[in-house]
């Protein structure tokens, strides 16, 4: 995938995510979402940050938590903008910012759209709602969200199992299998619980148990 097919679909999920935010009630914003102690309002308001950071941002996150560790800094920052933000605030900042081609610096142009595809079914799932990933765009996430699995907390595991897409030409890793939709193994590799009814194989006894929305 070339460099403007990848931002076309980060600014193609960010919109689909824009439309999932303006059709939700007000008391929808205050909703858990699949990531622990983050609401739907702290994720929205995360998202549509990252085109926003840039390296004069940087010291002051970095002294804000001086000590901590990565999870730890993202978890704070998070909470941080939602308290910051309003709902009107981050609905005007997706209109303004979802076509940036800005990412956060020390990070790659794949995060994005990591971001953007992983915290929109964040939202979703627990809500009941439903919007499939572009299977190319997914894969390519969970290629990066390979690389980046000791940051997530998931390296034993995408070290211990191998990956089968169902629906695209994409396969990884090794041991027992897990197979199914790219989309699901991508929830999977980024610590996710994946829809227990369209994934399948021996690899999934290695999953830990996790909550589901």
């Amino acid at each position: 995938m070339d460099r403007s097919q990848l931002w076309d679909h980060i600014h193609a999920e960010r919109a689909a995510l824009a439309s999932t935010l303006a059709g939700l009630d007000p008391a929808d914003w205050a909703h858990d979402t699949l990531c622990p102690g983050w609401t739907v309002h702290d994720v929205a308001a995360h998202v549509i940050s990252t085109p926003q950071i840039g390296w004069r941002q940087m010291p002051g996150m970095l002294a804000r938590n001086a000590g901590r560790g990565y999870n730890t800094m993202i978890f704070r920052e998070v909470k941080r903008l939602g308290a910051r933000e309003t709902r009107e605030s981050i609905l005007a900042d997706f209109e303004r910012h979802a076509t940036s081609r800005h990412h956060v610096p020390t990070t790659t142009s794949v995060e994005p759209l990591i971001d953007a595809l992983l915290h929109h079914q964040d939202i979703l799932r627990p809500l009941g709602l439903r919007h499939p990933m572009a299977p190319a765009a997914a894969a390519l996430a969970a290629e990066r969200v390979r690389r980046l699995a000791p940051l997530m907390g998931t390296g034993r595991l995408v070290r211990s199992i191998r990956l089968v897409a169902t629906d695209v030409d994409w396969a990884r890793g090794s041991g027992p299998a897990v197979r199914g939709p790219v989309q699901e193994l991508l929830m999977l590799a980024s610590g996710r619980a994946p829809d227990p009814e369209l994934v399948e194989g021996d690899g999934l006894a290695l999953v830990p148990p996790r909550p589901r929305g």
